[in-house]
């Protein structure tokens, strides 16, 4: 969804929806228009420079006031009554526009797109209300999968007073999802909504200083009571943990398990990388591998994904001509392009239309490169293995150049075949340096043991 989207169906509301009460202000029911006209604005005042939602330089390294976008006109309330699932019209408004977001994807028929939805953990019923949303909305289609977003912001809900300590979060996170596993007619629409989500994403601002180091002396999550939120690493090991455990659960059931795809390595200290590498299925952005060599040589050897969205990037930490994708894709990491907030980076009805063209533009990439990112994409990506199946061929997930189907990936097998066999030689030559080490210390231990002699 783009601001012409966005503010065509503003538009389309306020002629279609006049008196319907969207908001509650004081203990009084407010309509649409009610709303609009404190602000002074009727629908022919609106245009895309009043809703003022992209991003612009004013956003760089700000990531305050990147947040502050996502309110049209700079209202809060208007973000409350259009963009969101739980308000007073229980996400009518919202649920329409995501539909005629499918209806497009559907019609174009070669896009696939996993949308993010956010669970706080600030109450248990937060996973019900979404599943209830998504259900009587119908907001379903082959097109999408659904990541759960889970913004670090236990220090907010904390101070407010929402939270006690960060294991009531942790519970209010994965208790629901624990008990509908078991008995799926316990959360019944909950049961229909986790068919179409493939994971979690951890997020926030992570150029945030960080107060605490997680280490074995670090407090358990029952026991962070403190006003300071826990570190990156903190939670994303509580995340992992929980997450296992919950896979190990679904797995029994025979249900799909649900990956760790976070945002990391966008800003902030370089061991978020780490963090993401011990835990995470791929990541998303991962700029800061740039400055990590021996870290950037690990993500390449287990070939983690990291889905990178230089657009946004360019506007909020990296400016486009400094934008490693282009030295990690030669390198043989496995990137992918992706959209982050096309509501404010963006400005078609495809945006990765967009990412992929200026990508080509201004990095010179060949069509083998552009093949070679939509390839890794499909691979990284949530979808099933009936779908995969059907973009990359029947053998996608074995290796080699002999499980390639051009005619489907349109990526040469001499590529395929570089990249497999360049992993393999670097692998190989790691197993031989640990051998010959193993083999340099059994000769020293054997060269430095008392001898006995018989006399």
């Amino acid at each position: 969804m783009n601001q012409k989207h966005l503010l065509r169906f503003i538009k389309r509301a306020m002629k279609k929806y006049p008196t319907e009460i969207v908001h509650v202000e004081k203990g009084k029911g407010q309509t649409l228009m009610e709303v609009f006209e404190s602000m002074n604005l009727t629908a022919f005042d609106l245009s895309v420079d009043t809703l003022d939602m992209h991003a612009d330089r004013n956003t760089f390294h700000r990531f305050d006031k990147f947040n502050a976008k996502y309110n049209p006109i700079g209202e809060s309330i208007l973000r409350e009554i259009f963009i969101k699932t739980d308000n007073y019209v229980e996400g009518k408004y919202f649920g329409h526009i995501i539909k005629e977001v499918m209806a497009d994807l559907e019609e174009s028929k070669y896009q696939n797109v996993e949308l993010r939805l956010s669970i706080y953990g600030r109450a248990r019923d937060e996973w019900d209300k979404l599943a209830k949303w998504a259900v009587k909305h119908r907001v379903y289609s082959d097109n999408v999968r659904w990541l759960v977003q889970v913004p670090r912001l236990f220090d907010v809900y904390h101070t407010k007073k929402q939270l006690s300590n960060f294991q009531q979060m942790l519970e209010n996170i994965f208790i629901p999802l624990i008990e509908v596993t078991i008995n799926p007619g316990s959360h019944p629409e909950l049961h229909l909504f986790l068919q179409h989500v493939v994971g979690f994403d951890s997020v926030d601002d992570e150029s945030k200083p960080e107060h605490h180091i997680f280490n074995l002396d670090s407090p358990l999550p029952v026991n962070w009571t403190e006003e300071d939120n826990p570190p990156y690493s903190y939670y994303l090991y509580y995340m992992y943990a929980n997450m296992t455990v919950l896979n190990h659960l679904r797995r029994q059931r025979g249900f799909h398990t649900l990956v760790l795809r976070p945002h990391c390595g966008e800003a902030g200290p370089i061991h978020h990388l780490v963090s993401g590498f011990m835990l995470s299925e791929n990541i998303s952005h991962g700029l800061l591998l740039r400055k990590a060599p021996v870290l950037q040589y690990l993500y390449y050897l287990a070939q983690i994904g990291i889905a990178m969205s230089p657009l946004s990037n360019n506007s909020l930490f990296l400016s486009y001509h400094r934008n490693p994708l282009p030295e990690y894709l030669s390198r043989g990491l496995m990137v992918s392009l992706s959209t982050d907030d096309p509501l404010q980076f963006h400005f078609t009805k495809e945006p990765l239309m967009e990412e992929y063209s200026i990508a080509a533009q201004v990095w010179k990439l060949s069509s083998c490169d552009m093949c070679e990112l939509a390839r890794n994409s499909v691979l990284m990506s949530g979808f099933s293995h009936k779908v995969k199946s059907y973009w990359l061929g029947p053998h996608y997930n074995k290796e080699g150049q002999e499980v390639n189907d051009i005619r489907r990936t349109n990526v040469p097998d001499i590529r395929v075949a570089y990249r497999y066999e360049t992993l393999c030689e670097e692998l190989n030559l790691i197993t031989q340096a640990i051998r010959t080490d193993e083999l340099e210390t059994i000769e020293e231990e054997g060269s430095t043991s008392p001898c006995l002699f018989l006399v």
